[in-house]
């Protein structure tokens, strides 16, 4: 199973750089948007619907949200901080909710458990988060940015499940996820940490764009929001009684199973980089 995870997130490496590198913005905002909507696809069944139409509608929703966030942001011509800005703060509000519901689950069940009220946190999950990916497209070397959001995530993730494997004791939320550790999450944030000092040195003019106390502050709550988008799908999976969102990855689920993390991080990432001035 290590192996063929392996593979397969060799291949998503490969097609995501081949994809930044060479596919221009809206090539790249139809590519995400797609493999949102296959996300969208897999949280539909998690949400309760069983019908193909009923799980279709779901996606035509989503697909809504996400052109109406498209003219809304102005990626049509050139976004705005105005305009992005507010639609990146209600998405980290949101975050903040969902972390109180993964603390209090299964408790916390009761508020969100409707297939309605699932199906609205499947539209606030995925659909900021590729407003944030658009957003950092955006920007002269939004490639770059791309490339550093995910290998943070990637970052917290391997740091985790390393330092957990060694040395965790103590659950994080084990009425959610029984395998991930306080030892894991602190494992993982030193990893990010490192990341955050060799990003800074690599800075060009190291102090001009962005001191290291800020880059520490925007990588180590991006880090942090990775954690709570990956804990909150597991909870709504948890809820359903199912184990992945899909089948499509070997050896790592479906769609959802890759995006919960980048989902809750994108936003933190991109409202992180507006507040400091980048």
């Amino acid at each position: 199973m290590l192996r063929q995870r392996v593979i397969t997130a060799l291949i998503m490496a490969g097609v995501f750089l081949a994809a930044v590198v060479f596919l221009p913005f809206v090539g790249l905002a139809l590519l995400f948007a797609v493999l949102v909507l296959a996300g969208g696809w897999e949280w539909s069944r998690l949400a309760g619907w069983q019908s193909p139409l009923a799980r279709g509608f779901f996606v035509l929703v989503l697909a809504a949200a996400l052109a109406g966030l498209y003219v809304h942001c102005q990626f049509d011509t050139e976004p705005t901080r105005e305009s992005v800005q507010p639609v990146l703060g209600l998405a980290c509000l949101w975050w903040s909710f969902a972390l109180l519901w993964v603390k209090g689950y299964p408790g916390s069940a009761v508020m969100w458990g409707t297939r309605l009220m699932r199906s609205v946190m499947g539209l606030l999950i995925l659909a900021p988060a590729w407003t944030a990916a658009l957003y950092l497209l955006s920007y002269p070397r939004g490639g770059l940015l791309m490339v550093i959001l995910v290998v943070v995530v990637a970052a917290a993730d391997v740091g985790a499940y390393f330092a957990g494997k060694t040395f965790g004791k103590h659950k994080l939320a084990p009425e959610v996820s029984p395998a991930k550790t306080w030892e894991g999450f602190w494992g993982g944030a030193v990893a990010v940490a490192l990341i955050a000092v060799l990003l800074w040195y690599l800075l060009p003019a190291r102090g001009a764009h962005i001191s290291l106390p800020a880059v520490f502050a925007v990588l180590l709550a991006t880090s942090m929001a990775s954690v709570v988008g990956d804990l909150t799908v597991s909870m709504v999976k948890r809820q359903s009684g199912t184990k992945d969102s899909g089948s499509l990855l070997p050896g790592h689920g479906g769609v959802l199973d890759r995006l919960d993390s980048l989902s809750g991080a994108a936003p933190v990432f991109a409202l992180g980089l507006l507040l400091v001035g980048w």
